[in-house]
């Protein structure tokens, strides 16, 4: 029971109370470049969250295998191969979706969050406390890529997953697309008001002030 308990908090604590994105601020650049659609945000991470697990597995199995001074490099080589795999597939079944990500799966090598949990935990773990961590932090990533994907598709064409949510006013409905959804920028203050919100929900999770003002340091004293 107390190794179940345990995996169920390594599981759930990234989608919020350690999210990789909200907290950490890692892979962001896909949370940026990939969210137009909900089907890219929901297809990127799945495609993170697989290559994730799978390297995290793999990486914990050999762990003890692998020279100190190269381990990045077998890291790098490990996830770089199950990368080039998912992206075969996306090219083989979902051709339009894999055009519409462009080089951005590819990049699923270099991300932070992948290499950040292959070498903070998976090299230090078991091969199944290594893969729960793994895809946790995919779900939580996840979470946020569908927020914001969610939100830019159904706001900059009033549609999801491609079909008609709100009725735009060129049809004779009401709605007017918000065209500035659809560009970078509006991910990124998405992105921004959401890690704000989550800081204002969980307080806990603002970092302490690098400088306090004269006037607020008198009144504390």
């Amino acid at each position: 029971m107390a190794g179940q308990s345990q995996y169920w908090r390594v599981l759930t604590e990234p989608l919020i109370r350690q999210n990789p994105v909200t907290l950490q601020i890692l892979g962001i650049c896909s949370a940026l470049a990939v969210t137009t659609t909900l089907a890219t945000a929901l297809t990127m991470s799945v495609s993170l969250t697989v290559v994730l697990t799978l390297a995290a597995g793999l990486i914990s199995t050999i762990r003890r295998h692998i020279p100190e001074t190269i381990r990045l490099i077998v890291q790098i080589v490990i996830v770089a191969s199950l990368v080039i795999v998912i992206d075969q597939i996306l090219q083989a079944y979902f051709a339009e979706i894999s055009r519409a990500l462009s080089v951005y799966v590819g990049l699923i090598t270099t991300n932070c969050l992948v290499l950040g949990r292959t070498e903070a935990y998976a090299r230090h773990h078991t091969p199944l406390p290594a893969m729960v961590d793994a895809f946790g932090n995919g779900l939580g990533y996840s979470l946020v890529l569908i927020i914001i994907g969610g939100l830019r598709e159904l706001f900059g064409k009033g549609e999801l997953f491609g079909q008609e949510v709100l009725p735009l006013a060129e049809a004779g409905g009401w709605f007017t697309p918000l065209s500035l959804m659809l560009l970078a920028p509006s991910a990124f203050f998405l992105l921004g008001l959401l890690v704000w919100a989550v800081r204002v929900w969980r307080p806990d999770q603002a970092e302490a002030r690098e400088h306090v003002p004269p006037g607020e340091m008198e009144a504390a004293e």
